[in-house]
């Protein structure tokens, strides 16, 4: 819990003191990437960790994922233009991709699948808790010391975790370490990075059909189907083909997918809603969104001990799917027909509530399915699904409104938070975000016709002695 704070933590904070970053090292055309290569390099080591872990032990990880955050903290601090934190950023990412698949391996290495809910529960509530301290903590953090200290408070906090965990977690090692599957590594992580540059990039920093975008797709479709060649001719693939042969990992893959897909493709415009349209400030509109958090965090823990006194991982996960559904539905007419408040908060809290049902159900259905040979890479693989989800959700729902804004000839940057629109502009964009919301609908719609397909398997522990 400690390292999933830290990384959720260092998320939220950067984000407040983005501004102050740019007026002090200049490089204003540079903002975004400090933003896109954490969330790249996190996202395209995610699977590599997983294979490793189950290779040679779940500790020597954490410690190689933790010491590449820390040290990436440390230079992030030190720098002194833009070019220097984007690449100390990707440091960052690097370690930060590891801490989420690991942490799960661990938690499925030390609690058994019938109590493990319990403690998958709280997953979710830490990343909650830390959205929405993290705003608060990096504004605080920027005025009283300086935007430096952001990524130097991570030190302290992670040499205490580095501390207990050393301490403290003693795992074995669950596979065989006879060799590193080098090649498969570079063809993975590479089709995986160059395959998520086109999602992020495309149509916004660079123009589809230019000379990037090409590169990135040609490298990633190659990429990909010699790695596909590549696994099924080694004894020890990086990514194992028979992973895939399991029908709960690769339906709880596509669940998640579909799930995060409508979350993060819809979330994304939660202030640009509040504040463009509705004509609330920035620090309000953050406020607004508090109540998906306060739904999740009710609604993880009670979801974990559904599990564990129950067995069952599907019903709470067809329960809270329903639930986001008719939430994004409610948000999808409430936005286009002008609702208020009273219509819009209670359908974000009922989203959080629902999505708080479906994470830690899912990653407890998946490593419950799968041998302990296969439990570090297919759980990796499985937050890798997760964020991938996100990400052509986010790019998925900008094309939308994108299309929208451009078929009444407007531009998305001619509005900017703070400006005063024309009625006729706030019309226009309050139909565009009600159709991203009505996307997410059919998204997880998508995805719960999809679970309904997922089997029912026992438990390992169930019924015996409660931890």
């Amino acid at each position: 819990m400690a390292l999933l704070g830290l990384s959720g933590l260092d998320q939220s904070i950067v984000a407040t003191a983005l501004p102050r970053i740019v007026a002090e090292l200049g490089g204003m055309a540079h903002l975004s990437w400090v933003v896109t290569a954490y969330v790249l390099a996190s996202t395209a080591t995610m699977p590599l960790y997983g294979k490793l872990a189950d290779q040679f032990g779940r500790r020597p990880m954490i410690f190689a994922a933790m010491g590449a955050f820390l040290l990436g903290s440390a230079l992030c601090g030190l720098a002194q233009d833009m070019t220097q934190l984007v690449a100390f950023r990707a440091l960052q990412g690097i370690g930060a991709g590891g801490f989420m698949p690991l942490v799960q391996i661990v938690i499925a290495d030390i609690i058994p699948p019938a109590e493990r809910g319990k403690r998958m529960g709280l997953v979710p509530v830490v990343f909650a808790v830390t959205s929405i301290l993290g705003p608060v903590l990096g504004g605080l953090i920027t005025d009283a010391l300086s935007w430096h200290w952001i990524f130097y408070v991570n030190l302290p906090v992670g040499a205490a975790a580095f501390y207990v965990i050393a301490r403290t977690l003693h795992t074995d090692r669950h596979g065989p370490a006879h060799r590193i599957d080098y090649l498969g590594s570079i063809l993975m992580t590479g089709a995986i990075t160059s395959a998520l540059l086109v999602l992020a990039l495309g149509g916004t920093e660079w123009a589809w059909g230019s000379v990037p975008i090409t590169v990135c797709a040609v490298v990633a479709v190659v990429g990909g189907i010699w790695l596909a060649i590549h696994v099924r001719r080694v004894p020890e693939p990086v990514l194992p083909p028979d992973l895939f042969d399991n029908r709960v990992f690769n339906l709880g893959s596509i669940v998640m997918a579909m799930t995060f897909m409508g979350l993060m493709g819809s979330s994304v415009f939660f202030p640009l809603f509040f504040q463009l349209v509705m004509g609330v400030s920035p620090a309000k509109s953050g406020m607004m969104t508090v109540a998906m958090m306060c739904g999740m965090i009710i609604s993880s823990p009670l979801g974990g001990r559904w599990l564990s006194r129950t067995g069952n991982y599907k019903q709470p996960q067809i329960l809270g799917l329903s639930a986001a559904m008719i939430a994004f539905a409610v948000l999808a007419w409430g936005v286009a027909r002008s609702a208020g408040y009273v219509v819009i908060e209670p359908a974000i809290f009922l989203l959080g509530a629902g999505l708080g049902l479906v994470m830690p159900n899912m990653t407890v259905a998946v490593q419950n399915a799968l041998p302990l040979a296969r439990r570090g890479v297919g759980t990796a693989m499985l937050t890798f699904f997760r964020s991938l989800g996100g990400l052509l959700g986010v790019t998925g729902s900008g094309a939308m409104l994108a299309h929208a804004l451009h078929a009444h000839g407007l531009q998305a940057a001619a509005a900017l938070p703070g400006t005063v629109l024309p009625a006729a502009t706030v019309a226009v964009y309050r139909q565009a975000i009600a159709g991203v919301f009505a996307g997410g609908a059919v998204m997880v719609m998508l995805g719960l016709i999809t679970l309904l397909f997922l089997p029912e398997l026992p438990l390992e522990g169930h019924g015996a002695r409660k931890l």
